[in-house]
């Protein structure tokens, strides 16, 4: 790298060291910029041996960052060179209170712009125009959500499609099938090929098979299952229920369940 490249590298470093917010937006430079590249192969790999952050915290400063700034939007008239990072409040010259730590706009991360300042504006009020917890944002998030929601239509035993949209827990689950196994008001329960999730209904499109095709699924999640728990199971048979977990159909073909049943007597799995 340049000279000047390795100046910003330790410039942003010591910004990732200070607020959450500053943290988010070097560490977007770092990584679009891959200021990394002298030392590390990846971004993420940069980040644990550099300030110890393990693999998704970077992507949540970032994301912070990023709402921090559409909050600041309500109050143009600040700037972040006004920040007293060792105060318990961070406010905008006409007094709007911002957050201080990234827990805070954590839950708003997945909300529209707009949603974000009005969800931040109802949970300072709630906390009695003081800088609101982590959990009181969130319930504000929960209440909105709750409000704009659809009503949760899935049945227990359906069979759905995964969609991970925008969610990072479902990150590499996308188009995967599940099986609802509970459902709640605004979430259900599924069981997947590699565990149980709690999955918002619209990260969910039901696959509307017939109630003998859902059974089959069922029944082949059960098989998947028990081989999954087995401690020996080596990586080729693991890499194969992976592939399985992913099936756009409600059944084997022929060579699918050939190869299913070599597995199972493999691992004195008979039925």
């Amino acid at each position: 790298m340049t000279e000047a490249e390795i100046s910003d590298r330790l410039h942003l470093e010591r910004k990732v060291e200070r607020a959450f917010f500053e943290a988010g937006k070097a560490l977007a430079e770092l990584r679009d910029r891959r200021l990394y590249r002298s030392t590390h192969r990846t971004f993420e790999e940069y980040c644990k041996d550099r300030f110890g952050f393990e693999r998704r915290h970077p992507y949540r400063l970032i994301e912070a960052s990023a709402v921090f700034d559409n909050l600041m939007k309500m109050c143009p008239n600040w700037t972040q060179n006004k920040v007293e990072t060792d105060t318990a409040e961070i406010r905008s010259d006409d007094g709007q209170i911002l957050p201080t730590a990234e827990g805070q706009v954590r839950p708003l991360t997945k909300l529209e712009p707009q949603q974000q300042q009005q969800v931040w504006l109802k949970a300072v009020e709630e906390a009695g125009g003081k800088v609101p917890s982590a959990r009181i944002v969130k319930d504000v998030v929960q209440q909105i959500m709750e409000r704009t929601q659809v009503p949760n239509t899935y049945q227990l035993g359906e069979v759905c499609q995964i969609l991970a949209l925008d969610n990072p827990d479902l990150k590499g689950k996308s188009g995967c099938w599940a099986i609802v196994s509970q459902v709640n008001d605004f979430s259900c329960k599924v069981k997947m090929w590699d565990g149980e999730y709690t999955v918002g209904v619209k990260h969910l499109k039901s696959y509307e098979y017939l109630p003998g095709e859902c059974e089959q699924m069922r029944l082949l999640c059960d098989r998947i299952h028990k081989l999954r728990n087995n401690e020996n199971l080596e990586e080729a048979a693991r890499a194969m229920l992976r592939q399985l977990g992913e099936l756009k159909r409600p059944y084997l073909t022929a060579l699918e369940e050939k190869l299913l049943n070599v597995v199972e007597k493999e691992y004195a799995i008979v039925d």
